[in-house]
């Protein structure tokens, strides 16, 4: 068993618990009818759509951010948030911030599963099944089978987050190429890791800028993240190390994976925990 490191201000890190159940509340964010509004009464500007987009995004981030969530915008008209801890009251009061300030709408999936992957489809078809997409009648869609009976969040098992970084990127990459190639070389480190953890282990992974992961995992031992840098080194010949970190929130896992994360800096290693996982009897 990997022995805890003893720290000064030990906040950060939460020993695991013998019975490692991991659960995630995601919450599925789409805007509704956003292609057909983007080319009515006629196409417009890109640098226009490109400003809404990633303004919304930070109101968004903003949102969550401040109740420990967090937000990942893979395609921008739709977007993934972990929102442990947020009720549904949380979710309307969204909704409405967005139609205030916004010409357009989102409509909002919940669901909550020890896997995330499993999570994410069940979100999905809470807003699936009120409409397509592009439906002009399907608007601020609010669903989710698994809210709690208050207002304030469900009280779920911790959820695990890791944060993965790439080895010496800016001796290898920003030092070395011009940016566009830099670019080519991280996204397919992150293509390989999310790919791998999303068929492994059913992780959601997102590409958070520079050079970082991060993953929204259920239980995974040592030995998983091992496989997955092994597999990314041999795929896509990018080498990465991991931070792995417990928490009620997303913020509180992830601030504890950051803090694993230093660890393998500091220590030259490739996969740390912030605390140690227990031996299941």
């Amino acid at each position: 068993m990997k022995r805890v490191k003893e720290q000064k201000s030990p906040s950060y890190v939460r020993s695991y618990h013998r019975i490692l159940v991991t659960t995630t509340q995601l919450t599925l964010i789409q805007i509704d009818n956003y292609g057909p509004w983007t080319v009515t009464p006629e196409p417009r500007r890109e640098m226009d759509l490109q400003t809404l987009q990633s303004r919304l995004f930070a109101d968004l981030a903003q949102f969550v951010g401040s109740r420990d969530g967090y937000v990942f915008f893979t395609r921008f008209d739709n977007m993934i948030a972990v929102t442990n801890g947020m009720g549904r009251d949380d979710h309307a009061l969204l909704q409405e911030s967005i139609d205030n300030r916004y010409p357009v709408t989102i409509s909002l999936g919940v669901d909550i599963n020890e896997r995330p992957i499993e999570a994410l489809e069940d979100a999905t078809q809470q807003i699936q099944k009120a409409g397509s997409a592009q439906d002009k009648g399907r608007t601020e869609v609010l669903g989710g089978d698994s809210w709690p009976e208050t207002d304030s969040g469900p009280e779920l098992d911790e959820l695990e987050v890791a944060h993965f970084d790439v080895n010496d990127a800016t001796g290898k990459y920003t030092d070395q190429l011009n940016e566009f190639d830099s670019y080519i070389q991280i996204e397919r480190g992150y293509a390989s890791v999310m790919q791998y953890m999303r068929e492994e282990h059913g992780a959601l992974s997102f590409f958070v800028g520079g050079d970082n992961v991060i993953s929204v995992c259920p239980d995974l031992s040592e030995s998983d993240y091992r496989g997955a840098i092994d597999y990314v080194r041999d795929d896509a010949e990018v080498d990465l190390k991991v931070g792995v970190g417990r928490g009620k929130s997303a913020h509180e896992a992830g601030y504890a994976a950051k803090h694993a994360l230093e660890d393998c800096r500091h220590d030259g290693t490739r996969v740390e925990f912030a605390g140690a996982k227990l031996p299941v009897n």
